[in-house]
Order: C-alpha cells, then structure tokens, then sequence
C-alpha cells in the first residue's frame, strides 16, 4: 500500500461509517475499481480506530456522563447497561462466524448483494417511520429497544450491510425517530469497534507494524478516518433532523446494481 492509497482509504472510511452505506463495502469497492490490492480485515478493523475517536469526541459529555453514572448509579446508568448487553450480539457473532466474516470481506458479490438487501429493509423502516406521528427519543429508549437494536448490529457483520444502517433500521422498527435511532447507534458502536480494532491491533501487530512505511500507512489512515468520520457524524445527525433515509437507499440500490453488472460482465471479480 502506497501513502496515497492510504489517504483516499483513510477518507473513505471516515465518509463512509457513519452514513448507512457500509464502510466496508466502500473499503473494497473503491480499490478494486483503481486496481489496488483490497486491504486485510486487519486494516479495516484498526482504521475504524479514528472513527471510534470521532464518535467519542462528539459525545464526549454524554459518554463522560453514562459512565460517571454507571459507577454512582445515576440517571443515565440504564443507558450504560443497554449499550453493554447491546453490544452482546455483536461480539459472540464475530467470535463465532469470524472464519466466515474473513471470507465474505474478499467477496464483492456478498457485498452487492448485502448493499441491496439492506436498501430494501430500509425502505421499509423508513415507511414506518413516516407512518408514526411522533417517535422515541433516547430517554424513552428501554431494554426491548436496545436489544433489538444491538441484534441489528451483528447483522452489520455481513459485509456491505452498514453496522450504522443495520442499527437505525432497527431502531425505527422499534418507534425511534430517525436521529435518535443514529445517536443511540454511534454509542452502541463504541465497545464493538474499540473491541474488535484493539483485538487485530494485537493479533495482527507484526503484519501491521512490519516496516516503517507500513506503520505510517496506519497512522495517517486512522487519523484521516477520524477527522472526515467527525464531520460525517455531524452531517448526519443534522440532515436526519429534517430529511429521510430515501437518498442512502437509492445509493445502496444503485451501487449494489452497479456492482452486479460489473461482476456479471466480468469487469469485477465476485467471489
């Protein structure tokens, strides 16, 4: 990997976590169009790294305040736990399927075929959503919330799903406005991505730190991720202030059909 490959990476990650359009999708997608190598799982794990400190940064003072809480049982310790058992789905899937998951990440046909899937199951959150007068804000977020949102979250193990897709999809199933469904999403992600980035961080540390240019190709990736996924959360939540989902889900459909065309024609390879 070159710098510059690590730079249009490291951008790539940050535009793409947060908005429901799958940042692993993106991660492969956009080398194998340019002809560049499709980065480990390793990489992709270690990188989410800055857009974990993105999220941290943003809702410093809520983090501050759920884990203040949880150690002095205060109001916002329900919410330390809801995310904690939330994030139980998440981490016994990617124990268990890991072997799986590590091959899906080389498959761009799972991934077309996964941007697709979850275009659809969005359009119809989104169609409910728009049938609800009024909807939960995360003080009305209770455990059958966090559960089902924190199940929604293993399903972002597929690649090309979105873990930020999965989640808000499954929190306005549940009654959640739109933001709110994005926020409690962001704080769900914490434990599974420093989690899951620490655990290849530590496995994969040779691979990762074989040579100094290698070492810098994951500094500079981390921290571009971090800076552009700070400004992609921002967005976010203020466009979900006013707009639907409905131009995530036709980039989805278009992308996953795109994809599909390329693989079918032998531009792309699938497997």
């Amino acid at each position: 990997m070159t710098l510059w490959e690590a730079v249009v990476l490291g951008i790539v990650q940050g535009l793409t976590e947060f908005l429901p359009i799958s940042s692993t999708a993106h991660l492969a997608i956009v080398p194998a169009l340019l002809g560049w190598q499709n980065p480990d799982l390793a990489f992709k794990a270690v990188i989410q790294l800055g857009t974990l400190a993105a999220v941290l940064w943003y809702f410093r003072w809520d983090v501050i305040t759920i884990v203040r809480d949880v150690f002095t049982n205060g109001p916002k310790a329900r919410l330390g736990w809801m995310i904690a058992v939330g994030t139980v789905p998440v981490v016994i899937g990617g124990l268990w399927l890991k072997p799986q998951i590590k091959h899906m990440n080389d498959s761009l046909l799972v991934m077309a075929l996964a941007l697709i899937g979850l275009a659809l199951v969005l359009g119809v959150a989104e169609w409910f959503a728009r049938r609800r007068p009024h909807g939960k804000e995360l003080a009305d977020v209770g455990w059958r919330e966090a559960i089902a949102v924190g199940c929604s979250q293993a399903v972002a193990l597929i690649p090309g799903s979105s873990r930020s897709g999965c989640t808000i999809a499954g929190g306005l199933f549940f009654g959640l406005t739109r933001e709110t469904a994005a926020r409690f999403s962001f704080l769900l992600s914490l434990p599974a991505v420093f989690a899951a980035g620490m655990h290849e961080l530590v496995q994969q540390r040779h691979s990762l730190f074989a040579s100094e240019a290698v070492t810098w190709n994951l500094i500079v990736a981390t921290i571009l991720s971090g800076i552009v996924g700070y400004a992609s959360i921002a967005f976010l939540l203020g466009y979900l202030k006013r707009h639907t989902l409905w131009v995530f889900i036709g980039y989805r459909l278009a992308l996953g059909l795109l994809l599909l065309g390329l693989i079918a024609t032998g531009r792309l390879g699938g497997s």
